[in-house]
């Protein structure tokens, strides 16, 4: 089995925006699906580390796109593990497709790249919801996954530095639809409700270069998000706090 793992997905039309291009958050959620099929796969994916009562929980995601595959359009996500460390590990992704100019007769080697996405992840105990050894798991067999000659071009991205200032510009209720498997505020569904900020005037005048997001503290469904924006020219970081006055998660996005 290669180290690096290629999962086929689809712009389905109802995970496209108005412009007919797929959402991040979708592509978010096609990140992380290859991501669980890869470790799948390989002997450390979810379903086998929830019966030792371990868990992957994201830590950072940082996704740099050339642009968004169209409704309908056909593409892959490879995904590998760059590196690991005893409680982290740092897992890339790139989006490939068809040329679309060619459809009847190109196919996933004449590869189209719409662009990469970086992640570091942790492993957690789920009864304490602390950071535990990954090496631990079959003595430390992810290490015969890691890949380190395939390149990233993107930027592995770094602290989201925000001041005081920061404007309080939305605060939401947190439900049903919110909550993940592990019992927390879903990862991507931090993605949608940052990328709410915006409106549809702004959205028809630019376009996401690159998203940042890192977590710091989960929430639960009840919980109030709210969220802190600062910056211009493009771009903007945000801060979202719960309501205790807890940081959750930071993130930066970068518009055209």
């Amino acid at each position: 089995m290669d180290k690096v793992g290629c999962y086929p997905f689809m712009a389905e039309p109802f995970h496209c925006d108005f412009s007919g291009r797929l959402f991040m958050g979708h592509l978010g959620n096609h990140m992380l699906n290859a991501a669980d099929f890869h470790s799948t796969d390989r002997g450390f994916g979810m379903k086998r580390l929830m019966t030792i009562q371990r868990s992957w929980v994201l830590s950072r995601l940082a996704i740099e796109m050339e642009e968004m595959p169209m409704q309908y359009t056909k593409f892959n996500v490879e995904t590998w593990v760059e590196s690991a460390m005893r409680y982290f590990t740092s897992r890339n992704f790139r989006v490939i497709g068809t040329d679309p100019l060619n459809t009847q007769h190109s196919t996933f080697n004449t590869q189209k790249v719409y662009g990469y996405g970086r992640s570091i992840w942790a492993m957690i105990d789920t009864e304490s919801r602390q950071p535990t050894d990954i090496f631990s798991i079959d003595d430390g067999a992810i290490n015969q996954w890691i890949e380190k000659e395939k390149p990233c071009p993107i930027d592995k991205g770094g602290r989201v530095k925000m001041s005081d200032d920061a404007e309080l510009v939305r605060t939401i209720d947190t439900h049903y639809n919110d909550v993940d498997i592990n019992g927390h505020i879903n990862s991507v569904k931090y993605i949608e409700h940052v990328l709410d900020l915006w409106d549809l005037d702004w959205y028809r005048e630019h376009q996401i270069k690159r998203f940042e997001i890192a977590y710091v503290a989960e929430a639960h469904a009840g919980d109030q998000l709210s969220f802190y924006k600062e910056g211009g020219d493009g771009e903007y970081c945000i801060r979202i706090v719960r309501s205790d006055g807890t940081e959750c998660c930071r993130s930066k996005v970068k518009f055209l």
